[in-house]
């Protein structure tokens, strides 16, 4: 069974930084994509950025490009999203999310299968 952990979430000032911890068990093969999803109050839960396990591949969503970079430690299966100049629009909730049987990138929250619990990423102005 795939279970999925984030940590690293915390307040912070605008233009600082963060890095959110994505650790991984269950996997049984390298075809899988790990997605970084965000959850603002009263608004609907977007992609942030996706890594493909087997390819790197990765995606990041326009809103954080050039500002936060995905990667991924196979020593102990730990994917991070490094998070810099952070904005207050940034606020939300950060999930992490899985998806196994694939060498693609996915951007659909919906063809994720596994979630993690989500971690509160606050950036005060």
């Amino acid at each position: 069974q795939v279970q999925l952990a984030e940590s690293g979430g915390g307040l912070v000032q605008s233009g600082g930084s963060l890095r959110l911890s994505c650790a991984a068990s269950g996997f049984t093969s390298d075809r899988y994509t790990i997605g970084w999803f965000r959850q603002a109050p009263g608004k609907e839960r977007e992609v942030v950025s996706c890594i493909n396990a087997r390819t790197s591949s990765t995606y990041y969503a326009d809103s954080v490009k050039d500002r936060f970079t995905i990667s991924s430690d196979d020593r102990d299966n730990t994917v991070y999203l490094q998070m810099n100049s952070l904005k207050p629009e940034d606020t939300a909730v950060y999930y992490c999310a899985g998806v196994t049987g694939v060498n693609w990138i996915l951007t659909s929250q919906y063809e994720y299968n596994y979630w993690g619990q989500g971690t509160q990423v606050t950036v005060s102005s």
